[in-house]
């Protein structure tokens, strides 16, 4: 059975493709970016509304 959490490579391991690589990439960029936003939107919305002018 292999293990759900494998440690780092070893020495001489090769390393993933590229495309696994960069779509790891691509990934936590996305999900950071979607989180920033949503904390951004909810701070946002505690703020009171002041009246313009």
């Amino acid at each position: 059975m292999r293990d759900i959490i494998e440690g780092p490579p070893e020495p001489g391991d090769p390393s993933p493709p590229l495309w696994k690589r960069l779509a790891w990439f691509v990934a936590i960029a996305a999900g950071a970016s979607g989180v920033t936003m949503i904390v951004a939107y909810a701070m946002k919305a505690l703020l009171p509304d002041y009246p313009h002018g």
